[in-house]
């Protein structure tokens, strides 16, 4: 590593750390201006959500054709337009006259973040090596944590106050100034010899699609039995496991053909030797084990802060800023370690510390969020949280060559979408299967709650509801108030049992993921065996990053 590359300017990592801030502040403004669109255009909140699953579906589904795009036409350039794209996309949901606006902008911004993911990888890699590389690649785990915390402190107070378009002004000024920051890049020109499968493209978009959807409404479409609301039945069964299980197929298939189109000496879609070792795929399902419990957090908690407690999202935002500053200040300082631990030992260590932290929050997390316990536990699953978020990301991108940095890019963006999905739906699927089995007990075992009571509600398949919903919804009965506080008092009891379980749940996996991590480099910085790197340029010079 030269002494030029220890200097480079900070200033265009600057660019590439509010590119992401972008991507995750628009993520995040959605719920909080959810309530504002559903006045605004008079739909249900169901029409809304459409734009947060669409720009999902788009970046998942689009992202590793999104890095051949980027190496074909060069990233700079890319990174550019595609930046446009998604203010465009802002201004669009800034002067929406409907709803299906919405999802049309969500539309554009998920396809710009499925080049914008690749190409921020892409460019730390071309842009920067060494030490500065592995800081670069822990702010963009930074960058997330803090996009989070200000996308509810400013997008919730701006929604609340002025309005939930004026949230996306701030999108796009976001995207104004990425824009500009852009022209301090460097980047190789793109390589017109690069083509494109298709056919690995259709596949693999296919089976993510599908994928996201079985896992995303494995509540409300059923589990097994049909639903309602499900779109269609296949012979009474639900439709959402049936797209996982030909999701999986796809993948299967994704993986086939890209085996035979590299063995007959074709460009793949993406390089399977970002696989090719056991330390490689190791940190890929470490990325997506600390993502799902990243996801399956982020839901628990709003959920029941907002919903059981029936408090604001700028509450919400509050009770969730020990834990996003947190993960933001231990992404960014985890680097510092790296010279003196090797990535086994920071990975098993951070699968330890989130497992204990998740007991822990089982044991002392009350009705209220903010005691001193729950925040403590909130901190220490942070600290967990951010340092593997970083570790993991920089274990694939130190392991590849440079010229494979667009598709490990694509790795990690296609990982995070499946693995923030089926965080999402697990921890739903899991605390309403457990909140019902909680409910349906103690109604049994309750004297006081006549069948004919529980008959009028229906408790046995309650759903995760505020105490004054439940209230109104008993004063259209015949229960007396003695027994409108019995039902009150069952349902908060049972409430506090399924988070309690389920953060034990996520302890469980969080302790199994301790298996792949001890399957990360076991090395330290300038001791490098030859056989662990992928090979190139990258694998080299980024040897002094990596651990």
């Amino acid at each position: 590593m030269t002494d030029t590359t220890e200097r480079a300017s900070w200033v265009p990592m600057a660019g590439l750390f509010l590119a992401q801030i972008l991507m995750s502040f628009n993520v995040s403004a959605l719920p909080v201006s959810l309530g504002g669109m559903v006045d605004d255009f008079g739909v249900p909140p169901t029409d809304v959500s459409t734009a947060i699953v669409t720009y999902g579906l788009v970046v998942a589904a689009l992202v590793m054709v999104g890095a051949k795009i980027g190496q074909r036409v060069g990233w700079v350039i890319v990174f550019r337009v595609v930046v446009v794209v998604f203010g465009l996309s802002a201004v669009t949901m800034i002067f929406a006259p409907s709803v299906e606006w919405v999802i049309v902008a969500q539309a554009l911004a998920g396809a710009s973040a499925a080049i914008i993911v690749p190409s921020l990888v892409a460019l730390i890699a071309e842009n920067y090596s060494g030490a500065q590389q592995a800081t670069a690649i822990g702010s963009l785990g930074s960058a997330r944590a803090l996009a989070g915390v200000s996308a509810f402190l400013i997008g919730g107070t701006l929604a609340t106050l002025v309005g939930w378009r004026q949230v996306f002004i701030v999108v796009l000024v976001l995207a104004v100034a990425v824009f500009v920051l852009s022209f301090r890049l460097r980047s190789e020109k793109g390589n017109r010899a690069v083509r494109i499968d298709v056919v690995a493209a259709v596949i693999i978009g296919a089976g993510v699609v599908m994928l996201t959807l079985g896992v995303n409404n494995l509540n409300s479409w059923g589990l097994l039995r049909a639903e309602p609301s499900a779109p269609f039945d296949i012979a009474g069964l639900s439709p959402a496991p049936a797209l996982i299980v030909l999701g999986i197929v796809c993948v299967q298939l994704f993986f086939v053909w890209t085996r035979r189109r590299t063995k007959a000496g074709e460009v793949p879609l993406v390089s399977l030797s970002v696989f090719g070792s056991s330390r490689e795929r190791a940190a890929v399902y470490a990325m997506f084990i600390v993502v799902l419990m990243e996801a399956a957090l982020n839901f628990t908690v709003p959920l029941y802060i907002q919903i059981v407690q029936g408090r604001t999202a700028f509450d919400t935002s509050i009770a969730m800023l020990p834990f996003n500053l947190t993960v933001f200040v231990t992404a960014t300082l985890v680097v510092r370690f790296y010279g003196r631990f090797t990535s086994r030992t920071i990975g098993m260590f951070g699968f330890v510390l989130t497992t204990v932290a998740l007991i822990w929050l089982s044991f002392v997390v009350t009705n209220n969020w903010e005691t001193l316990p729950t925040i403590l536990g909130l901190v220490v699953f942070g600290v967990g949280q951010g340092a593997l978020v970083t570790l993991v990301f920089n274990v694939l991108v130190t392991a590849s060559p440079k010229e494979l940095a667009g598709d490990v890019g694509s790795v990690r963006g296609t990982t995070q979408n499946l693995a923030s999905a089926v965080g999402t739906a697990v921890a739903g699927a899991l605390l309403v299967g457990i909140l019902s089995g909680s409910v349906a007990t103690a109604i049994a075992a309750d004297v006081e709650l006549p069948p004919a009571v529980v008959a009028q509600v229906d408790l046995d398949s309650v759903n995760f509801v505020s105490n004054d919903r439940l209230r109104d919804v008993l004063d259209d009965t015949d229960a007396t108030p003695e027994q409108v506080d019995v039902a009150i008092a069952i349902n908060e009891e049972a409430r506090l049992r399924a988070l309690r379980i389920g953060l034990i749940v996520l302890a469980g996996l969080s302790a199994l993921a301790i298996v792949p991590a001890s399957r990360l480099p076991n090395y330290l910085p300038g001791t490098v065996p030859t056989t662990v790197a992928t090979g190139g340029e990258l694998g080299r010079d980024s040897a002094s990053a990596a651990s």
